[in-house]
């Protein structure tokens, strides 16, 4: 099984459904061979993402021979191994602090009249036409908007990091490949030129709060710096861009919970919450490696290697979910994994939950004849070792 391909993305739920059942500490290998174990459980994908056996840096779990045959990578993308997801405490708490200081609740209410703005604005360009394609004219551009306004990064360059990022998430490997380095290098040569920018003429925008950090001591050095902007630029805007385009295709798919969250707006928090257990968004979690030979239900994962927790498999396990296959837009309680748990959960999880649940409402309300232009099974979704998306959604309306 391809576990990166299109072909598994569209529907990868039955085949989780058989490892969960049978072989729930699964080994595969990704498209250039790297072996990779696949934990299935709910359970064991909520202990991985606090497992202290296994480590974000794979630098500091490889043996010397490992780390000899590790593929090499190229200068220019060294720094953005100093990103905050892929690193470990103390170095990940100093940087999540840093900018766990930013994405605080009175920010995300800030931002709520923009969001909804935005949302109208993007819809009003459509409405006329009577069809469009959702995730290119509104499940994109809006959370692409919110991030790049947070971050004080112009306007007029939302289709380049786009471009950028698609290049970056689609990777189907832990390791670059030539097809994406001219995209990563346009990406990062831009951002050291909008750092001097925002060096010389600082605003009150996320960017130049951590240029000040940087400046002030220790606390942030250029490579994080460019690191975390990297980070938050791709995940503040492509996850969100998933939830709400795959949200929006289930609800089409299941017209009773769509009809029900239409006429009662007021049900937009937990069925955000359903749809994020139900669409995984984030299909796996992003690589652990074991720092020791790891035993979990009597396999032993060796040293070294990676691990993927399947969010999308956990968040349909039968022990925790009632009738987990069910879209439920009232489920409560749900505990969902899509946001991680431990020290790596989601820093942007309340401002992605606002941006939904403004997508979804807006969607709805002014476009009360939403459904498909094109039957669903020719939908065409993205590859990519992490996330869940599609690739386009034509609709009518």
């Amino acid at each position: 099984m391809n576990i990166v391909s299109a072909e598994f993305k569209a529907d990868p739920f039955p085949f989780l459904a058989q490892l969960r059942a049978s072989d729930p500490v699964y080994r595969t290998t990704l498209p250039d061979k790297t072996a990779v174990w696949l934990l299935t459980r709910y359970d064991d994908v909520n202990a991985l993402l606090r497992d202290q056996r296994f480590t974000k840096n794979r630098r500091n779990a490889l043996t010397k021979d490992q780390l000899r045959k590790l593929p090499w990578t190229p200068p220019m993308f060294r720094p953005l191994e100093r990103n905050m997801l892929d690193l470990d405490p103390p170095d990940h708490t100093r940087l999540r602090s840093l900018v766990h200081k930013a994405f605080t609740p009175s920010l995300v209410e800030q931002m709520r009249s923009r969001t909804q703005a935005i949302s109208d604005e993007l819809l009003d360009r459509v409405v006329a036409r009577g069809e469009m394609d959702l995730i290119r004219d509104f499940a994109l551009p809006l959370p692409m908007t919110i991030i790049t306004e947070i971050l004080g990064v112009p306007a007029k360059d939302h289709d380049k990091f786009h471009r950028w990022s698609q290049a970056v998430v689609s990777l189907t490997s832990p390791s670059p490949t030539l097809r994406v380095i001219p995209g990563v290098w346009k990406f990062i040569r831009y951002l050291r030129q909008f750092f001097k920018l925002r060096r010389r003429d600082p605003q009150d925008d996320l960017v130049s709060a951590l240029i000040k950090a940087e400046e002030a001591g220790d606390t942030l050095n250029e490579d994080e710096l460019l690191a975390m902007v990297f980070l938050l630029l791709i995940a503040g805007h492509e996850t969100t861009v998933n939830l709400i385009g795959n949200g929006i295709l289930v609800l089409i798919e299941n017209p009773n919970e769509m009809r029900k969250l239409r006429s009662e707006p007021s049900l937009v928090k937990p069925a955000v919450e359903e749809l994020l257990r139900y669409t995984s968004p984030v299909l796996m979690t992003t690589e652990r490696y074991a720092l020791e030979d790891a035993s979990v239900h009597g396999v032993t994962i060796p040293r070294g290697e990676m691990t993927l927790g399947v969010i999308g498999s956990a968040n349909r396990d039968e022990t925790v979910f009632d009738k987990p296959n069910e879209l439920q837009i009232t489920r409560e309680p749900n505990r969902h994994l899509s946001f991680g748990q431990g020290i790596h959960f989601c820093l942007g999880a309340p401002l992605a939950r606002m941006e939904a649940q403004i997508a979804f409402t807006t969607l709805l309300r002014r476009l009360p004849d939403l459904r498909l232009k094109t039957a669903a099974h020719s939908l065409r979704w993205r590859p990519s070792m992490i996330l869940r998306g599609l690739a386009s959604l034509p609709v009518r309306f």
